[in-house]
């Protein structure tokens, strides 16, 4: 999908850059319809495949001031071999015009824009269905990438520090990790991941949007039950906390002495991971991980059902 607020930041970051987009793909290639980069004078980001297409294209990209299009031949002259070819779209962004795009769909090619695109457009915007970046007369149509999901981590650990190697590579997750000193974590944080230091942890919770997602595992059980008992009086995506299935016992009893009801209590999720793969650290990230991106993906189809 175009991440419209990457390419933002990117301009902000860098000025003005070139997109690369790959428009349409025949036979076997590196990359589908949709993957791009981004160049700037001195770097760039995102892939369309790598190798000598990419190479060449990103160093045509930094000479271009208007927008181009072109086809490449996967063969021989460039040093690949996956037989196939690819059309792409090199844009430029400044600010002003990538703050201009559209926040859902955005479709751009030869006026006048034809019926078949239009028709998709209106699919998108009247029923929140976003179309697959996709090609058709002439046209390139690719959906805008929705907000990125707010996750808190709560706990600086073993199992937090691995929750934030596994998670934070992984696209459409903003991370804010929690704990209660700054030397709780370690002294290199992945970039894009907010540490927050809190003496209080408990006051940050009215501060979380209310439909993210939260997995608790602070060194102390009162700050974990704390944690569960503030999140459980507003709204959130979804609360995991660690545990054994007797700390879960226990803390429903007190969950429940506080007022709380047992279908409030059952939306928290309670051990997190996935018992299989064992107790390791990792082993139970990338366990949370797994449930957390087939629950993202249940939302989303359940979404396209109801439109």
């Amino acid at each position: 999908m175009f991440d419209r607020d990457a390419l933002i930041a990117a301009c902000v970051a860098h000025g003005t850059l070139v997109r690369v987009v790959v428009a349409a793909v025949h036979g076997s290639t590196p990359r589908e319809v949709g993957a791009s980069m981004c160049v700037w004078a001195n770097g760039q980001s995102g892939t369309i495949g790598g190798g000598a297409l990419e190479y060449e294209l990103a160093q045509t990209a930094r000479g271009l001031s208007s927008d181009t299009s072109s086809r490449h031949a996967l063969g021989p002259d460039l040093g690949q071999c996956c037989g196939g070819a690819v059309e792409v779209i090199s844009e430029v962004f400044d600010l002003e015009r990538a703050r201009a795009l559209p926040e859902d769909v955005i479709a751009r090619g030869p006026e006048p824009m034809p019926m078949s695109v239009k028709r998709v457009l209106k699919v998108a915007r009247n029923q929140g269905q976003m179309p697959n970046a996709q090609r058709i007369d002439g046209w390139l149509i690719e959906g805008v990438r929705p907000p990125d999901q707010p996750l808190w981590i709560w706990g600086a650990g073993h199992v937090g520090r691995a929750l934030v190697d596994v998670l934070h590579p992984v696209p459409g997750i903003t991370l804010t990790w929690v704990d209660t000193a700054a030397d709780r974590f370690p002294s290199t944080v992945p970039s894009g991941v907010t540490v927050v230091p809190a003496q209080d942890p408990l006051l940050l919770v009215p501060h979380a949007a209310t439909d993210a997602d939260h997995l608790i595992l602070t060194y102390s059980h009162d700050l974990d039950l704390g944690l569960c008992h503030a999140l459980l009086q507003r709204d959130f995506a979804s609360v995991g906390l660690i545990g054994s299935a007797t700390k879960w016992a226990r803390f429903r009893k007190r969950l429940s002495a506080l007022g709380h009801t047992s279908e409030q209590i059952a939306r928290i999720t309670c051990p997190i991971g996935d018992p299989a793969l064992g107790k390791q650290p990792h082993m139970i990230a990338i366990g949370v991980a797994h449930q957390l991106l087939m629950r993202r993906k249940q939302s989303q189809y359940r979404a396209e059902v109801r439109a």
